[in-house]
């Protein structure tokens, strides 16, 4: 009977998304986020810790770069649009950083185990985020006498605020794409629980210190990246119909039904926890399958950058072969799903995100700003 009144109630819930249905009162009112992740998501970080983004990044939206390696927004930027809230600041940008409404650990390269392509794998930035805490409730409990001495005190979020957040994850692609690069795709799978494992670390020990609230976007489809079907050696054998990686995508599935196992063990075990799984997998091939009907172009196309026969021409960078010119920016990126091979456009994560943030892609189906509230915990 409970069974029944479930499915039920999930029913009634879809047809609401329908049909736009649910009101602002129905909101959680997150307070902030705090999000840990890759490039598909890092607003400074990377520019802060190493070198700063170049132009023509952050053109469309932003027009000049912002941070982020995209024309644009990023499918966080917009979830902090429909929550209300202001944009991530990176918790590792010292300049002009207001961290009120949360935080932001990820940066470009990241994977979920130590050893890839950057230095702040997951383990790091939970390390990161635990220092944040202590240091924001022990400046909060401080009594401020001189106000001037203490005036980073007003960009910190309350401690309250913590338990109340929304935590966000988009990693672990960076796993298999190193994996990838310096493995076989029979080792890449075979590390998929190793990986897991420590993700769902990562997970306990937010809960640990009070967080309750976790949106986790599975992993995309990385055979559909035009880098990666650029460099594959045996195209056209191995290419599905859409024209992506079937071996590459196969893994990234293996992974998605891993992490999605995962999560429901994690369910039962952090009783009081509300885990939103976001199969973005689906939502990203979707775009990429249909990409005409969406009004993009050859999805296997991107707007800036350059790559031919292992010669690599980084976007914002240009190079002249034979008098012609290679690298520079398209002239609409709206036009295009990938912005350099590898990141996806602005437009493009508008698309995304109008698509998963109302709960179409999601497990339970909820929409972002009702996450924090599962029908299973009502039941």
């Amino acid at each position: 009977m409970k069974l029944v009144r479930i499915i039920v109630l999930s029913g009634i819930l879809y047809l609401r998304l329908v049909f736009g249905e649910i009101n602002k009162e129905e909101a959680c009112g997150f307070p902030a986020i705090y999000n840990f992740g890759d490039s598909n998501s890092d607003t400074g970080g990377k520019s802060a810790a190493f070198h700063e983004v170049q132009p023509p990044n952050g053109e469309t939206f932003f027009r000049k770069p912002f941070g982020r390696v995209c024309d644009g927004r990023l499918i966080v930027d917009l979830i902090a649009d429909r929550l209300d809230l202001p944009y991530l600041s990176a918790y590792l940008d010292s300049i002009g950083a207001d961290f009120r409404n949360g935080a932001n650990f990820a940066t470009v390269g990241s994977s979920i185990l130590p050893g890839g392509y950057s230095p702040f794998y997951l383990g790091v930035q939970i390390s990161q985020f635990l220092q944040f805490k202590k240091r924001t409730i022990l400046l909060s409990n401080l009594t401020i006498t001189n106000s001037k001495r203490f005036s980073s005190k007003v960009n910190i979020p309350k401690p309250d605020d913590f338990s109340k957040a929304i935590y966000t994850f988009d990693i672990g692609q960076n796993d298999l794409s190193y994996g990838f690069q310096h493995t076989h795709e029979a080792q890449v799978r075979a590390s998929i629980p190793q990986i897991l494992d420590n993700f769902t670390h990562a997970i306990h020990q937010l809960y640990t210190e009070g967080a309750r609230n976790f949106w986790i976007h599975n992993t995309g489809p990385i055979g559909c990246l035009p880098y990666s079907v650029i460099s594959y050696p045996l195209k056209p054998q191995g290419l599905d119909a859409t024209g992506c990686i079937e071996s590459q995508n196969e893994v990234a599935r293996e992974f998605n039904k891993q992490l999605k196992d995962k999560i429901s063990h994690l369910r039962k075990e952090l009783t009081y926890s509300a885990i939103t799984y976001v199969d973005i997998y689906s939502a990203k091939y979707k775009l990429i399958s249909t990409a005409k009907k969406q009004g993009f172009g050859d999805p296997m196309k991107f707007c800036c950058g350059w790559y031919n026969n292992g010669y690599e021409v980084a976007c914002g960078q240009t190079t002249v072969v034979n008098g012609t010119e290679y690298g520079k920016a398209c002239s609409d990126p709206t036009k295009y799903i990938s912005w350099d091979g590898i990141h996806y456009t602005d437009a493009a994560n508008v698309w995304l995100a109008n698509s998963i943030l109302n709960g179409s892609f999601s497990d339970p189906p909820v929409p972002v700003e009702q996450s924090c509230t599962h029908l299973s915990t009502r039941v």
